[in-house]
Parts: structure tokens; C-alpha cells; sequence
């Protein structure tokens, strides 16, 4: 179902780990600041937990979640959840826990994930935080002093309406339709408002699945093929909206995000696609990564920098 480059390797960091069993982010980062953690960002369909999987594979790491439809238990093919091969053995948080029933908002959010990121510093691990939720990210970094390193996966968007549209063709194929048509009670109402019903996948096959018993074999297949073009429209709109989001984000509120231009990738197929991904996208977030773990100077996001600038602002008066 997924792109085949997903590989687990076990990386060498690219600059000298401490000695001693591991590297120590306690030591890395400067007294009374808070955890540091990497947030890998990008639309739908970029490849954003294949480079989480890359860096957690190379630095000491556990990821966290932040896709507001994957933290819901269930339809793993519709919300393209990685897999447990995939994950390659790294920890992963607030993947699959929640009830889909329920509605978690991105305060909720806040809250969990910021556990989670406590926890994982405690053990002297990297949180990485990686999904295409940009308010789940935005609430979090809004309201905790986090040390923050910004990747941003980035596809041009023809090429990768282009990935999307084949992803939904392949996501069918691997038994969507039944596992949407599983989770759904079509003798009551359906409220498409809340939990993992709000999914792009499973509105979409409201009008199919009532009227399926009362049409015939044509008729039923060229409403499949209407519903498979929604599905696909619709994600190619929430990946402009969720770049939107990320616009914004660097031109706005002046995040600081290091953009990885992964057009060529996509482009490319086997092997030349996978070395174009460890050039343009894996290797240099490495670099990335390894400058802003070993570099001790803060990079304070959230409210603390709000402050300082605040004060700086007030002293100039």
C-alpha cells in the first residue's frame, strides 16, 4: 500500500555520538531550558514518517504522533498509518490509542503529547513529533518552551496530486472500501463531524453504501468510481490546505523551518528514488538535526521567545 521506500537501516550519525552508550540530551542542551525536539512537518502523501523513521534510526528517538486522524484506533489502510515493519522497532506515541468514537481536540492533544515528551526526555531520548496536523503542532509549540529543529517535507503539488491520486488507486486495492463499510452502522445517523469518522475515506462512501443493495453491478461500480474521485479531490484540497497552514506558520509567526524539496523523489522510481531521498531529504535533515543537538545555543519556540521579544520590545521604549 505504501511507497516501497521505506527501508530499516541502522544509520551511523554523522558526527561522533559521547561515549558511553549513547547519546545524552541532557548534556547537550543549555541549564534550565526545556526538552529540545525535532518536528517533522509536510502535507499529506511527502513522506514524513519515512524521515522520521530515517532520523530515529540514527539518533536515539522516540516519535510522537501528530495526525489528528491517526491517533484513533482503527481504519489503519484509510489513515495510511505506518505499519509495525515499517516502524522498524522505534517507539511510536499517540499512534492508533484513542477512541475513534471520541473527539480529540488540539488541546487535548497538548496535553498528551506533552507527556509524552517529558517521558521520552527522561530517558534521554529525541522526541520527534511528525504528522500533517499543523494545529495539533501549533497548540504544543504555542504553549511549552520547547528547543525546536523544524523539517519540512516538501513536493511540488502537481507531482504530488499525482502520488495521492495513485495512493487512494492502491489504498482501494488493499481493502479500504471493506474496512470503511466494516466500521460503519449505516441504521442510525452518522455524525461526520467527530473522531475518525471525519477521516477523507469514509463520508465519501455514505451515499454508496445505501444505496448498494438497490443497483445493479454497472451501476454500483461507476458510483465506486465517483466515490474514489471525492476521496482524491478531497485530499488533494487538504494538502493545499495543510500547506496553507505551514505558510503561514513560516510567514506569520516566523517559524524557523528548514525546507526539504523532495519534488525529485517522487519523480524517480526503485533504487534512483531511493538515493534521491537519502540526498535531498535524509541526509541533509541529519545535518540538521546533528548542528541543532550539538549546537548549545537556545532556540527557544513558544511562549518563553513571545516573551523575550515582548521584553525587548518594551525596553526599547
Amino acid at each position: 500500500m505504501r511507497m516501497s521506500m521505506f527501508m530499516c537501516k541502522q544509520t551511523q550519525p554523522l558526527l561522533n555520538m559521547p561515549s558511553g552508550g549513547g547519546l545524552n540530551l541532557q548534556v547537550l542542551r543549555p541549564p534550565l531550558q526545556k526538552e529540545r525536539v525535532v518536528v517533522v512537518m509536510g502535507a499529506t502523501g511527502t513522506g514524513k514518517s519515512r524521515l522520521s523513521i530515517n532520523l530515529a534510526t540514527r539518533f536515539p528517538a522516540e516519535i510522537v504522533n501528530s495526525d489528528k486522524i491517526q491517533v484513533y484506533e482503527g481504519l489503519d489502510v484509510v489513515t495510511n498509518k505506518i505499519t509495525e515493519e515499517e516502524m522498524c522497532g522505534v517507539p511510536h506515541h499517540l499512534l492508533g490509542t484513542i477512541n475513534p468514537n471520541s473527539d480529540f481536540t488540539a488541546n487535548d492533544f497538548r496535553h498528551v503529547a506533552s507527556v509524552a515528551v517529558k517521558s521520552i526526555s527522561a530517558r534521554k531520548k529525541l522526541p520527534i513529533i511528525v504528522g500533517g496536523s499543523n494545529s495539533y503542532i501549533e497548540a504544543l509549540i504555542d504553549n511549552e518552551n520547547y528547543e525546536c529543529c523544524f523539517l519540512w517535507v516538501d513536493v511540488s503539488l502537481p507531482v504530488l496530486n499525482s502520488f495521492v491520486s495513485k495512493r487512494v488507486d492502491r489504498m482501494v486495492d488493499v481493502g479500504m472500501v471493506d474496512e470503511v463499510r466494516n466500521m460503519l452502522n449505516l441504521a442510525a445517523d452518522i455524525d461526520y463531524s467527530r473522531g475518525i469518522r471525519r477521516a477523507i475515506g469514509v463520508p465519501e462512501f455514505d451515499r454508496y453504501f445505501r444505496l448498494e443493495p438497490f443497483i445493479d453491478d454497472e451501476e454500483r461500480a461507476k458510483l465506486l468510481e465517483e466515490v474514489i474521485s471525492d476521496i482524491k479531490n478531497n485530499t488533494r484540497k487538504l494538502a493545499r490546505k495543510q500547506l496553507e497552514k505551514i505558510y503561514r506558520l513560516r510567514n506569520i509567526k516566523g517559524w524557523k523551518l528548514h525546507r526539504l524539496d523532495a519534488t525529485d523523489v517522487f519523480r524517480k522510481r526503485g533504487k534512483e528514488a531511493d538515493e534521491a531521498w537519502d540526498r535531498l531529504v535524509a541526509g541533509p535533515s541529519s545535518v540538521i538535526v546533528s548542528r541543532f543537538l550539538y549546537d548549545v545555543s537556545p532556540k527557544v519556540c513558544g511562549k518563553v521567545a513571545a516573551i523575550r521579544s515582548a521584553m525587548a520590545a518594551a525596553a526599547s521604549h
